[in-house]
């Protein structure tokens, strides 16, 4: 669970900074579950180049919350979730600071989306927010205000867990703090709390290594009989299981190519890969063109990229005008590799389901 933030201060000395406006998005690694939005009396003067920025000034402030009487929903909100921003390091300091103040030790797991972007959306001339989305093509309105700047950052950690869902080598936390678990003891309040959607599931041990993946119509149901299978196989994945992790995901081909290709890319000791057993040559009648399948939500949409005959890799669009730009295209896709299985799969699937619209580059 996550919870993505941006923070809107006071500016001045890192020991006098203070919150002027707050935005966390709770998200679950697949939709938005929960959120808060406020404007926070700093008890202080806001710097007048942050009123120039920001458009954030003193007299909107004098009737707003103060810090102390938001905490708790913070706390709430926050709580067994590892929080995400860009920058993360400013406003983690910036939340011990105010919980600091008010004699409460604020600890939390964090992730840096700035950190992230550099390893997983490499070429960027500038790893701003801003000249991120501009390039990205992530829309952003309320710039620099909390929570356009919040959602702007949800939608590009969707891109980058979309490139790799496991981001726990990245985590960093305080001395002392604990990982929480995905799931307790209780494996029947585990799977219960599971979503009878279509999707991809992921099965991690204690070490964060991929044990399985598994695409499945009932990701619910999957791992129930996962549960209830005796056979010594699956005996042993039970006992090995300490995280499940999970994408809700529509379409049907990309459900297809997305296991394939972390079988490929992680090698998970309890789901066979047959794309190493399946030697026949598959060629493509068209040599440059891309697929539209269906994505996570309603109004995505899911592309696989084929150039010069190879299949090069994958990724998620909201905007129907993003689909027309082959440089955005694969400036954004989760790179995979093209294999005579893949190939065979994609045609199958192509051959059985009409709805998947594929678009030639020369059309575009």
């Amino acid at each position: 669970m996550y919870a993505i933030v941006d923070l809107e201060t006071t500016g001045g000395s890192t020991d006098n900074e203070a919150i002027t406006e707050i935005a966390i998005y709770k998200y679950d690694g697949n939709e938005l579950v929960d959120q808060f939005i406020s404007m926070v009396n700093p008890e202080r003067p806001i710097q007048p180049f942050v009123t120039r920025l920001t458009g954030i000034n003193n007299k909107m402030l004098r009737k707003a919350p103060k810090f102390y009487e938001i905490a708790k929903r913070v706390i709430e909100i926050t709580e067994g979730c590892t929080i995400v921003a860009h920058n993360a390091s400013f406003d983690y300091r910036v939340l011990k600071k105010e919980f600091h103040r008010l004699g409460y030790d604020f600890k939390r797991p964090k992730l840096c989306t700035v950190k992230l972007s550099k390893e997983y959306i490499t070429g960027q001339k500038s790893y701003s927010l801003g000249n991120l989305c501009k390039s990205l093509r992530i829309p952003i309105t309320n710039r620099h205000r909390a929570s356009g700047d919040a959602l702007a950052t949800v939608e590009l950690f969707k891109l980058i867990l979309n490139k790799n869902r496991d981001l726990s080598k990245h985590l960093e936390f305080e001395q002392d703090f604990p990982v929480k678990k995905s799931f307790g003891k209780d494996v029947v309040k585990m799977i219960d709390a599971l979503p009878p959607k279509k999707g991809i599931i992921y099965i991690y041990d204690t070490d964060n290594h991929l044990l399985a993946v598994y695409n499945s119509r009932n990701i619910r149901k999957k791992i129930k009989n996962i549960y209830l299978n005796t056979n010594p196989k699956s005996l042993q994945l039970q006992k090995k299981i300490d995280k499940i992790d999970y994408e809700i995901l529509s379409g049907r081909l990309i459900n297809k190519i997305i296991p394939i290709h972390y079988k490929l890319k992680y090698n998970p000791s309890f789901t066979s890969c047959t794309n190493k057993r399946f030697n026949e040559t598959i060629e493509f009648e068209n040599q440059n063109f891309m697929i539209v399948d269906k994505g996570h939500i309603t109004g995505e949409k899911s592309i696989i990229y084929v150039e010069a005959g190879k299949v090069i890799g994958y990724g998620f669009f909201k905007l129907n005008w993003q689909q027309q730009n082959k440089k955005l295209i694969k400036q954004r896709l989760t790179p995979i590799k093209d294999t005579p299985y893949i190939r065979k799969v994609i045609v199958e699937q192509l051959n059985k389901y009409k709805y998947l619209k594929t678009i030639n580059f020369d059309d575009v």
